[in-house]
């Protein structure tokens, strides 16, 4: 194992720096935000505008390569999203907040495709499988540190902008020293969007699932929790709940998939989805604990949406490119994620905070209508045709060809016009 990780030790470390400053940077905005009085929706349209800039970073990221080289674009995108945190401790407003958050979008996006360019060049088929797990653990522990790092100082100081500047700064010294060489150019190869519905109606309903109900969760939670009286203790263990839920979630629910109907597992989560987010709301005006426990809950729920729905697209493509599949979801994942906060963030203002999780309800009962609706309309692929479960990082990969399923699918991608 020492001997598979230590080529990309160095990446490794990268990532986690980055993750850990944007994971504080996460809570710490929506929660300073609440306490400057920007309105819920206010605080919605900051979450969208990070996956506005995430989205165009994941398209614009690939040409910006081949224009300048791996190595010049990650220095630049890490000077600009050190940069923000610090601009945001400056400019508190809202429009200012909104293009700050989709200018550090777009350079995570950045950051993380190159990143993990690196990884997938030092990954070979028969080590993909552990690089890639080790980069999921990496991904769910860092994101609850960042998480906890709330508890270092006051959200309304200047302290914690200043950390989470250093913590991205950081993550530019073990890329700048690694001696791998640059990986090749980026492809950007996907599925028409018409095509890949064809391919797995579920699929792809389901990663616009994740993308509007985490994306609001992600975008909404921290000012949720701040509005029902959590003091900032107490947000940083109800985010870092969520997110350990998750995390121990991933394989329980891969392993119950492998051996059934993978929608009926995604029916299963789905179900019991709704069903903690329904319990938040009960919870709301109960004791902190309560909500914590919760929280815990809807992130075990939640959270492995993303890779079960992917898993099933894949059973059904048939010989279709996995990269061109994962492209596409990554596409669809990431306009639900554009509009989820801004819906939590009306539902919010119009239903008081529980509105929040009233949203995410909603939408995981008509996913669970709409995946009942198509096990009626198609039988499930024969066990032999199903590729295996993958866990996903809390933010998927933006390189899908990291996945360890990429080396097992053949044949040249159909690809879209807009590819």
């Amino acid at each position: 194992m020492i001997a598979t990780l230590a080529p990309v030790g160095a990446l490794l470390l990268s990532v986690a720096l980055l993750l850990t400053g944007n994971g504080l940077q996460g809570t710490l905005l929506p929660v300073r935000a609440n306490l400057e009085n920007f309105g819920a929706l206010s605080i919605g349209v900051m979450g969208s505008a990070y996956y506005i800039g995430f989205v165009a970073g994941c398209v614009l990221t690939p040409k910006l390569i081949l224009r300048v080289g791996h190595i010049r674009l990650f220095t630049a995108m890490v000077a600009v999203a050190s940069v923000v945190p610090l601009l945001h401790a400056i400019a508190v407003g809202g429009p200012s907040w909104w293009l700050l958050r989709a200018m550090t979008g777009m350079c995570l996006a950045g950051l993380y495709l190159i990143i993990e360019s690196w990884l997938n060049e030092r990954a070979a088929p028969e080590n993909r499988g552990m690089i890639f797990t080790t980069y999921t653990t990496v991904n769910f522990s860092v994101i609850t540190l960042g998480q906890m790092l709330m508890l270092a100082d006051d959200p309304l100081r200047f302290h914690l902008f200043s950390l989470a500047s250093i913590l991205v700064s950081l993550a530019a010294v073990p890329v700048a020293l690694t001696r791998s060489p640059q990986p090749a150019p980026i492809s950007s190869a996907r599925l028409s969007l018409r095509n890949l519905y064809r391919v797995s109606p579920v699929g792809v309903a389901g990663v616009l699932t994740v993308g509007l109900a985490n994306g609001a969760f992600w975008g909404m939670a921290p000012a949720f929790a701040s509005q029902m009286g959590l003091t900032v203790p107490q947000i940083a263990w109800f985010m870092s709940a969520t997110v350990v839920g998750g995390a121990l979630s991933q394989w329980p629910f891969g392993r119950l998939s492998d051996r059934m109907d993978r929608r009926k597992t995604i029916l299963i989560a789905c179900g019991l989805a709704c069903g903690a987010a329904l319990l938040l709301i009960f919870t709301g005006f109960a004791m902190p604990a309560l909500m914590i426990g919760a929280a815990f809950l809807f992130g075990v729920f939640s959270f492995p949406l993303y890779a079960l729905s992917s898993a099933h697209a894949n059973d059904m493509a048939k010989g279709v490119d996995f990269v061109a599949i994962a492209g596409g979801l990554l596409l669809i994942n990431g306009a639900g994620s554009v509009v989820g906060p801004v819906i939590g963030g009306i539902a919010m203002d119009r239903f008081g905070p529980l509105g929040l999780f009233g949203f995410t309800a909603i939408v995981h009962a008509t996913m669970t209508v709409f995946t009942l609706h198509r096990m009626r309309q198609r039988a499930a692929p024969p066990q032999e045709q199903k590729a295996d479960f993958v866990p996903m990082p809390a933010t998927a990969p933006v390189r899908p060809d990291l996945d360890p399923r990429a080396d097992e699918t053949a044949g040249p991608p159909e690809r879209s016009a807009a590819a």
